[in-house]
């Protein structure tokens, strides 16, 4: 059986009222009186009334609906991050379409494509590990499409952005190592060219500048974000383990170089952190329940999303030209448990 919604029409030869009437006692217009209001939406609810979104969309040249662009859904901080999305957006009556670029360029643009022949509102995104041109994004612009980024951004393009402070939660990170008594601090990284990776790799610096520790460059690793890049991590570990003065200490700075060291290090039966310590960025439950529970930077990746959907919709909203805009900047939190505590001071 095909479910056929109720309209305003229905409404209306059911009330034998006008649809006009239906249509302003639903939109709470002062020119219905409360008598008929209230009748109008007792049928409508008792009857499970739902605005039709494309004749809203018609009527007001609003689609009611917001595009979110990330990496992958699998990224559990992604998925945090479309909690919140949703939470503000349903709140305020939007849907929100997701769409993924699987770290891909090509990818990134073929689905902002897909989502603004749906006619959106407005746009969430956090770039593809290769973007680099942002053309596809200043075109959408030049043309008033609301854009707001988070996570992943471009200083190319002027619009409201949220970012956690990678450069602090990277400096927190490292020198808690050092206060652990680790001087040979490992860094395993994501790609060079994204927002992200240089902030943590400055705070990574930043460390070792403040404990006049030289920088060991054989000890920083690059690794893609991409799907297939756990052969990536693993060599990655392997290197630095081969090294002639190996690392005491390693800091991984995303889930999924996390797990993957984690996984290395189990496989060559190397203790943690008896004989490496691990510090990594991760949002999974699963820092709290491996052996030995690791120490972590946690990123509010719900509130991210919260504060962006907002600022979207402040624009999309907005009567008028939006001319300035804000970063906002969310404070990362570093839980500390025992993958990296030395026993013995040095």
């Amino acid at each position: 059986m095909n479910f056929k919604a109720i309209t305003i029409t229905d409404i209306a030869k059911a009330l034998n009222i006008s649809a006009s009437t239906v249509s302003k006692a639903l939109s709470d217009s002062y020119e219905i009186s409360a008598k008929t209001k209230q009748i109008v939406l007792t049928y409508a609810r008792e009857h499970n009334y739902r605005p039709n979104p494309n004749a809203i969309s018609l009527k007001f040249g609003s689609s009611l609906s917001i595009g979110i662009v990330i990496p992958s859904i699998q990224n559990q901080f992604f998925a945090q991050i479309i909690d919140g999305i949703e939470s503000v957006a349903h709140q305020e009556g939007f849907t929100v379409i997701i769409a993924q670029t699987h770290e891909s360029y090509d990818m990134e643009v073929k689905s902002i494509q897909q989502l603004t022949h749906r006619a959106i509102d407005g746009l969430l995104i956090s770039q593809s590990s290769e973007t680099r041109d942002i053309s596809h994004l200043k075109q959408l612009r030049s043309k008033g499409l609301p854009v707001v980024f988070f996570d992943r951004v471009s200083e190319q393009i002027e619009t409201h952005k949220v970012v956690t402070d990678n450069f602090q939660g990277a400096l927190n990170a490292t020198q808690h190592l050092f206060n652990n008594h680790y001087r040979k601090i490992a860094l395993i990284t994501g790609p060079e060219g994204l927002s992200i990776t240089k902030d943590r790799l400055d705070g990574y610096l930043q460390a070792h500048a403040q404990n006049k520790t030289e920088v060991t460059t054989s000890y920083i690793k690059h690794c893609s974000y991409t799907n297939n890049n756990v052969e990536e991590i693993t060599s990655a570990v392997h290197e630095l383990l081969e090294l002639p003065d190996k690392p005491d200490a390693i800091f991984t700075t995303s889930d999924t170089i996390t797990s993957t060291v984690l996984l290395s290090l189990n496989k060559l039966d190397i203790k943690i952190p008896e004989q490496l310590a691990v510090v990594g960025f991760t949002n999974s439950s699963f820092a709290a329940v491996v052996d030995p529970p690791l120490t972590s930077v946690f990123q509010p990746g719900f509130l991210m999303g919260q504060k962006a959907a907002e600022l979207l919709l402040s624009l999309v909203k907005s009567k008028k030209a939006v001319t300035e805009f804000e970063t906002i900047v969310l404070p990362m939190q570093l839980v500390i448990r025992e993958s990296s505590y030395r026993s013995v001071k040095l």
